[in-house]
């Protein structure tokens, strides 16, 4: 689990977190959504250490990442995956070299040892066959694949994932959103997701952040969101026409049916 206790952070002047309280919970998917701007891209670099708030802490079961020595968060960070927007992978290695890149940097296991644990992975995301090809010579869904096996190579306990899905297409998305959401109840990890794409908020957000303006506005879950009274909220995940039915359907008939009996028939 990872509580954030009322961090603020500014730069030259300017407020960009306010006093942001949260907690993300361990072994379901928290996404934080929020417009250009709202602050939530500051959050989540905050969270990983990239950014150190002006006040409040961050705590990592417990241990406080602010007030953290350089040696104490080394060992932090190697409890942490991350999933980059760009995949960020390696176009001069194979698919099996970018998984095993953070084993070789952060472990003393054996060159068998490393291969072993990077075939495992590459199997539990669907990619077994592909270990040999380069980045390059697989698609985009594909690429997303290699970086989520290469963010679990070291079974982190937090897994921090930025726009998981930007530049995929609809279908390719369902597939990545199920994979983290399997991955994260499976490995009971504590998952972080950034997201504009509101198939994911409606689909995997079991504890979801939204932020407005640099606050925290609101905080539930996927079905939560379909009663909301936030006005910020309902014109931001509500936006369209598309979605706007989905909500008066869903408050209609239940969320039984819709919109995850629709994501699963997408799926086929």
């Amino acid at each position: 689990m990872i509580e954030v206790k009322n961090i603020t952070k500014s730069f030259d002047g300017r407020t960009v977190l306010h006093d942001v309280s949260a907690t993300f919970e361990t072994g379901k998917t928290n996404l934080i959504i929020g417009q250009s701007g709202s602050g939530k891209t500051v959050l989540m670099k905050s969270l990983v250490g990239l950014l150190t708030p002006d006040s409040g802490s961050i705590l990592f079961d417990g241990r406080d990442m602010v007030t953290m020595n350089n040696s104490e968060r080394k060992e932090l960070r190697q409890e942490i995956g991350m999933l980059f927007q760009g995949s960020a992978l390696f176009d001069s290695e194979t698919v099996l070299g970018n998984v095993m890149f953070p084993l070789i940097m952060f472990t003393k296991q054996s060159q068998p040892e490393m291969r072993d644990r990077a075939m495992f992975c590459l199997e539990r995301v669907n990619l077994k066959g592909a270990e040999n090809k380069y980045p390059s010579e697989i698609s985009g869904g594909m690429q997303k694949r290699v970086a989520i096996a290469r963010a679990i190579a070291l079974n982190p306990k937090y897994l921090f994932c930025d726009e998981p899905n930007s530049g995929l297409d609809p279908r390719t998305s369902i597939l990545i959103d199920e994979l983290l959401s399997d991955i994260t109840h499976e490995y009971k990890m504590t998952t972080v997701i950034n997201t504009h794409d509101m198939n994911s908020v409606l689909g995997i957000g079991e504890n979801i952040i939204f932020i407005n303006k640099g606050c925290r506005e609101w905080v539930g879950n996927k079905d939560q969101i379909f009663a909301t009274t936030n006005e910020a909220l309902n014109d931001f995940v509500f936006a369209t026409d598309l979605f706007q039915e989905v909500k008066e359907y869903v408050l209609k008939n239940g969320r039984s049916e819709h919109p995850g009996a629709a994501r699963r028939e997408f799926k086929k």
